[in-house]
């Protein structure tokens, strides 16, 4: 009984941990967790952008659900999107915000979804999508979304608002798109 617990267990850590693998060489971003401060940050920008009280907020990437949580607590009247495409990560931000009633979890690329709606979009991921996403908010959001980014930035674009964080990490900037022509921000 004892090894067959193990045997499940060793099969079950390994699908987990190929399934991440798989996805990071996909997409070229790691599901790294967010910090607090870090979160804490892109709320303080979002409501220095004055969203409406019934707004829609898109959390890009959303991974491990931390900023998700975050936003859906801050802003209880809004309605929080994640949008997630590796399955394992997906599944505990799902867990995670399973007793939110203004947040919900998909499974899905991002660059497959209808931000038509989106008053704000948020993300935290690395240079290599960037400006892919830039591109892909171009074609997708209304003029004058906020679009808040961590770490790492849009180049060519000027963010109407910043915060500083500790280290290599944790700097966050607010767009509102389309936000063209300013410095290169390369995070």
């Amino acid at each position: 009984m004892h090894l067959a617990f193990s045997v499940v267990m060793l099969a079950a850590v390994s699908s987990v941990c190929l399934s991440l693998l798989f996805f990071h060489a996909l997409t070229r971003v790691p599901s790294w967790p967010l910090a607090k401060s870090e979160a804490a940050d892109v709320v303080a920008l979002l409501r220095d952008a004055n969203l409406p009280r019934s707004a829609v907020i898109y959390d890009l990437g959303c991974g491990w659900g931390s900023l998700l949580i975050a936003l859906a607590k801050a802003f209880p009247e809004t309605h929080v999107k994640g949008v997630e495409i590796s399955p394992f990560p997906c599944f505990v931000a799902t867990l995670r915000t399973r007793n939110l009633p203004n947040a919900s979890v998909v499974r899905k690329n991002f660059y497959k979804c209808d931000l038509a709606d989106a008053e704000a979009v948020t993300c935290y991921l690395m240079p290599s999508a960037m400006p892919r996403l830039s591109k892909f908010l171009d074609e997708s959001v209304r003029p004058g979304t906020a679009v808040v980014t961590v770490t790492f930035w849009f180049r060519g674009r000027s963010p109407k608002a910043m915060k500083d964080g500790p280290g290599l990490r944790g700097a966050v900037a607010l767009y509102v798109w389309p936000a063209m022509s300013g410095p290169d921000h390369t995070g």
